[in-house]
């Protein structure tokens, strides 16, 4: 439950500290003196939207926070837990500065404004004054409803399911009508890969048979000079390799040949003869092996032309047909797949249909069901709440195109007095009923509730007299569960409360400040007779108000 409200410059507050308690707490004060404050700064704390017109004039930002016991809030526990949050305490707080921005905190750790709403969806309800008017609007109702009989999840997973099959089929219907597109790139697409197939160059081909060309083309020419080169090491006459002998002989006959100089120069045609001797040899296995084929190279030559040819038809560079091949097989694989998807997406429509259907069949079950439940509470309060006559009934029929939640039409039916059909509520009812109707399905959806704290915004509006004590003994015994505020202008509902906060505004120097503060009995008559006498408080009306705290405190009979 919500121990703690902090407010620090927000609106017209300057500094405020509130320490809440269990049970029923009225929210009082004169009309424009701030009690839509209090539950604004809580909104806030809660994740609702902020605006810079939120910060009190004058000032950088306002800082809000709100306290909540969790003890007995196991959703709450696990959501922290699963954030890896702290879970000693549940301290939710807010800052809007004055540019409108806005930051957020759980338990001290930075957090989304996302994260606040969320948790805080687990924390409180907040029952608001214009409830009776979402009554008018029928797609409420199935809400409702669902909300009464813990069935937000379920509708919330069939929701998910529709979305997934409205997504399929969406798929499947654009591709069926790409099919002849598809088709024909296809047909383009098989003949273009088999040409390429037909023509099989391999990687490093081209390379290879150019390399291959210029050999074989220049054959007759390596052959003629490399036997040329061969003969001038060689020959027997006038060969390097015969002359360099006739000089290693010459000099190395000369005395002293093995010293100085001479021995040098020596060492030097040595080396000269063997390197001779080499490239001689290398030379003649040159010879040897290059062979004059023209049959390989006008084969080799059709090849390059084939590759050329089918390179300038694609417009790709010769070297670029290998990487062509690859992307064009690569796209026929995946259009050649499109028919496995289409087949495919054909059984996943036809799955998440039948899931569908199960899954609405079973929320239908269970809406009928609570329906009659939620029908026959409604009209018990009403009793309590001066309609005894009415009769109240939760219409639920089906729907003949599926939708997110679900193949319910879901209709709030009344009848007001005895001998008359059920209709619409949004066609019959007037504006005092609207109220009492609105006011009986909040409390019985309260009732239901496994949030302990609870927030009624003026949800009395349009109620009076010995009804409006009903009201006040209504909200007081929901109270005794939990935890009720109320914002109410009826001294008949504010009696019972078992706290009275006091809202009022103040003027200081040039500012005016909302101050509030939890009554004490004396405070508590004083405010119960204004609200009775207006600002002029007599005797008799202070006994009033009196008497209506006492009769309060009785035990119903």
């Amino acid at each position: 439950m919500l121990t703690q409200l902090a407010i620090q410059d927000y609106a017209i507050v300057d500094r405020l500290e509130l320490d809440l308690t269990r049970g029923m707490t009225a929210i009082t004060g004169e009309t424009g003196a701030g009690k839509s404050i209090l539950l604004g700064a809580l909104g806030l704390c809660l994740g609702e939207r902020a605006d810079a017109g939120s910060v009190r004039h004058g000032c950088e930002r306002t800082d809000l926070s709100a306290r909540f016991d969790i003890q007995h809030l196991p959703g709450a526990t696990e959501w922290l837990t699963a954030r890896d949050l702290p879970i000693e305490e549940c301290l939710l707080r807010r800052v809007v500065t004055a540019n409108g921005r806005s930051k957020a905190w759980i338990n001290g750790h930075p957090v989304t404004i996302a994260d606040l709403k969320s948790l805080g969806e687990q924390l409180i309800q907040i029952h608001g004054q214009h409830a009776h008017q979402a009554l008018m609007r029928e797609e409420t109702h199935l809400a409702l409803l669902d909300d009464y009989a813990g069935l937000r999840e379920r509708s919330q997973q069939l929701a998910e399911t529709f979305r997934e099959w409205r997504n399929v089929r969406r798929r499947l219907k654009k591709l069926s009508e790409e099919g002849s597109e598809v088709e024909a790139k296809r047909q383009l697409l098989r003949y273009q890969v088999e040409e390429l197939d037909q023509l099989g160059l391999a990687e490093g081909e081209l390379q290879t048979l150019e390399e291959e060309q210029h050999t074989l083309a220049h054959a007759e020419e390596t052959l003629r000079e490399t036997q040329f080169a061969a003969d001038c090491c060689e020959s027997d006459e006038g060969g390097a390799l015969s002359l360099l002998n006739q000089a290693y002989a010459h000099l190395s006959a000369l005395p002293g040949s093995d010293k100085g100089t001479l021995a040098n120069t020596l060492t030097m045609l040595r080396d000269a003869r063997i390197q001779v001797e080499e490239a001689a040899s290398e030379l003649q296995r040159l010879a040897s092996t290059t062979e004059l084929d023209p049959e390989r190279l006008a084969w080799v030559e059709e090849r390059m032309g084939d590759v050329h040819r089918v390179a300038r038809k694609h417009h790709v560079a010769p070297e670029e047909i290998c990487a062509l091949h690859a992307q064009l097989q690569h796209e026929v694989a995946q259009l050649e797949a499109s028919d496995d998807d289409l087949e495919s997406l054909s059984t996943q429509v036809a799955e998440y249909r039948e899931r569908y259907r199960s899954e609405a069949k079973q929320l239908s079950e269970a809406r009928q069901k609570a329906a009659v439940r939620l029908g026959k509470e409604v009209q018990q309060q009403l009793a309590f709440l001066a309609m005894g006559k009415a009769r109240f009934e939760v219409d639920v029929t089906p729907r003949e195109t599926p939708t997110p939640e679900g193949l319910d039409h879901v209709q709030f039916l009344i009848s007001a007095n005895p001998g008359q059909p059920a209709r619409p509520l949004t066609k019959v009812a007037s504006g005092g009923e609207l109220s009492r109707i609105s006011l009986a399905i909040q409390v019985v959806a309260a009732s239901h509730s496994t949030i302990p704290s609870l927030v009624f915004d003026e949800v009395d509006v349009g109620i009076s007299g010995a009804t409006a004590e009903i009201v006040g003994q209504l909200l007081r015994k929901l109270g005794e569960n939990g935890q009720v505020m109320t914002v109410t202008h009826l001294p008949q509902v504010a009696a019972q409360a078992h706290q009275h906060l006091h809202i009022e505004k103040r003027a200081k120097r040039d500012t005016t400040l909302t101050h509030m503060a939890l009554l004490d009995e004396r405070g508590r008559i004083s405010e119960l007779a204004r609200m009775l006498g207006g600002v002029t408080l007599s005797d008799q009306t202070l006994a009033h108000a009196r008497e209506m705290l006492l009769a309060s405190q009785r035990p119903p009979h």
